[in-house]
């Protein structure tokens, strides 16, 4: 038996507003919850740090590299990965520490120091855009040239072909064998020019217009 005085509809209306004023909050803490969940999953992920160049690479600046390549007028940038790997050598191979490929545009002078007791190698692969200045200890520690690659007693002027394609960078270290004495050259900031010359041939040398070698130093 009910002995409230009151109607039992009336409480029903009163269970009903208690209800509804818990609910309000509720469902703000849910949309709260739901809106700082979705925040978090549209925040920007950190992005993968690219990766130091490979000691070696063709083409890449490694830390031990020194200089800068600054092509002449008249070269115009390739991809040409297979030049790179054949002059972007490890360390203490000699070649280029860092190096890029350009197309001949217009011709070009430049100057290669060779051995005269070895006289196929006057029209070789390395080359500079600079004529060579002595001493020749000196020039060898710019050019990282071991003493029984090369005597360097000889210098012939060319011009590159246009159409040509060449790669050109700064010198990497040499380590020379013990017929040297075991020395060593550091990277060098010496601009080198290599040019893939086929001496079997000489309509396929990739220099022309060449002035008659001269005693050097």
């Amino acid at each position: 038996m009910n002995n409230d005085p009151r109607p039992q509809g009336h409480s029903h209306h009163h269970r009903g507003r208690s209800f509804d004023r818990l609910a309000l909050p509720l469902c703000a803490l849910i949309v709260v919850v739901f809106a700082l969940s979705g925040c978090a999953s549209m925040a920007p992920q950190s992005q993968p740090q690219p990766q130091p160049p490979i000691a070696g690479a063709p083409g890449a600046p490694l830390a031990q590299c020194v200089g800068a390549i600054e092509p002449p007028y008249g070269l115009t940038p390739i991809s040409a990965p297979a030049l790179l790997a054949k002059t972007v050598l490890p360390p203490e191979k000699g070649g280029l520490c860092m190096g890029l490929a350009y197309e001949v545009t217009q011709p070009l002078t430049v100057y290669r120091v060779w051995d005269s007791s070895k006289p196929w190698s006057q029209y070789g692969s390395w080359w500079s855009f600079n004529p060579p200045a002595g001493p020749r200890d000196a020039y060898r520690r710019k050019n990282e040239i071991c003493p029984s690659w090369s005597a360097l007693d000889r210098v012939t002027q060319c011009r590159l072909k246009p159409g040509a394609e060449v790669v050109i960078g700064p010198g990497q270290s040499a380590q020379c064998d013990a017929k040297d004495g075991n020395i060593s050259y550091p990277p060098s900031a010496e601009m080198q020019v290599y040019v893939p010359n086929d001496n079997s041939d000489p309509s396929k040398l990739l220099v022309s217009n060449c002035v008659q070698e001269t005693t050097w130093p």
